[in-house]
């Protein structure tokens, strides 16, 4: 496996890294003190990203997106890891969901996702349903031509700035081997729509600004062009669809990482006590030594989980591991940042209490923790009939 760079995945990387640099991060201060993106950063940001040419650069080729492959976005994300998710969510990365969009929806709703003339959101998780996505109780019940819609979505990322929303949402049940669940349908749902209400969410202590929405819907009457794939399909629309997106969590915590290290080890270099820099003790290098190596380790990982998807090969197991090492070695390095810095490193002059609150999320949504073990556990297990 060679993971030398090619000419171009260097030039998406030192394009993303600069404008990250000089972009965004230099607004990052006041997202934290507001709580919140002023509309004129972020479209500036856009409107930035799109004479950069570099809009949509995970969507294919055939619709005007950037075709990257899954490795090459995977550094991109890597990069844009390093900066404040609040900013960086404004470099649009449309859901790959939607290019199962059929007929007029591939006007209405692609393409201008992908111009970025829309912004989208996914809504999955409800107050009673994470991980037991099959759980949920938003309910679309059928009624002629249409479905109405009733219940709640919670913990929606983003949804305060999109112009529609891509709603996972029951619409019926089936017989399993574990008993009685819900069959899924998806749905594409207007800001705007009758009956469908966004509302701010929860105050998360990580990722201030980048804002968790709850999604009302209250006798909301959607028409069945708004269904996504087929009817009771939903499934086959999230495997196919929104196999890798754990892969770019994985792919922002490493890059989180990095920028935590390079503050970290340019204090040990800098600061000096008892008349030599404290990098020398060993209980501040061995920390350096460790925090690069497992940044190395989840690099490589996730590489090679999106290597494996450029191949063909069947990746949920790398994902995964991917997805669990790279979220919880964010957890350590910036936990260990913080040590090296003592007391300053709590402070808010510096970044290091953002990141290390930041990083909290990251071994949650997605998938959990527990749900990546369980993925992986599982997968060492089928084979052999367990």
């Amino acid at each position: 496996m060679n993971f030398d760079l090619t000419d171009e995945q260097r030039m998406v990387v030192d394009t993303v890294r600069e404008f990250v640099e000089t972009e965004m991060y230099p607004h990052e201060a006041e997202v934290e003190r507001l709580g919140e993106v002023p509309k004129e950063i972020g479209a500036e940001i856009k409107r930035k990203v799109i004479e950069l040419g570099f809009h949509a650069p995970n969507m294919a080729e055939e619709v005007g997106g950037g075709g990257l492959d899954h490795l090459t976005f995977a550094l991109l994300e890597r990069e844009l890891g390093r900066a404040s998710m609040a900013l960086s969510v404004f470099w649009g990365r449309p859901s790959n969901i939607l290019m199962a969009c059929e007929g007029e929806q591939r006007e209405k709703y692609l393409m201008p996702a992908v111009t970025g003339e829309k912004m989208d959101a996914l809504a999955m998780t409800e107050p009673d349903a994470g991980s037991d996505v099959r759980g949920m109780k938003c309910f679309a019940r059928a009624d002629g031509d249409d479905f109405v819609v009733n219940g709640t979505k919670h913990f929606i990322s983003h949804a305060d700035v999109a112009d529609f929303v891509i709603v996972f949402i029951a619409t019926g049940e089936e017989d399993t081997p574990r008993g009685r669940k819900k069959k899924i349908t998806c749905f594409l749902v207007d800001r705007g729509t009758p009956g469908f209400e966004i509302v701010p969410g929860y105050r998360s202590v990580s990722h201030r600004g980048y804002h968790n929405m709850i999604l009302n819907f209250d006798d909301c009457r959607l028409p069945r062009s708004q269904v996504l794939g087929e009817i009771d399909g939903g499934f086959d629309v999230m495997n196919e669809w929104l196999y890798a997106t754990r892969i770019t969590v994985a792919a922002m915590c490493v890059g989180r990482a990095r920028r935590v290290f390079d503050l970290a080890v340019q204090y040990a270099a800098d600061r000096k006590q008892f008349g030599q820099p404290i990098g020398k003790f060993q209980g501040v290098g061995f920390k350096l030594a460790d925090m690069i190596t497992e940044i190395d380790a989840a690099d490589w990982l996730t590489l090679a989980s999106a290597d494996a998807l450029d191949k063909g090969r069947d990746a949920n197991r790398q994902i995964a591991s991917a997805k669990l090492y790279a979220s919880e070695m964010l957890a350590r390095v910036t936990d260990e940042a913080i040590q090296i810095y003592g007391g300053m490193g709590l402070m808010d002059e510096l970044p290091l209490e953002r990141f290390w609150r930041d990083a909290r999320v990251e071994r949650i949504w997605d998938g959990t923790s527990e749900i990546q073990r369980h993925i992986i556990a599982r997968s060492l297990l089928r084979p052999l009939g367990a």
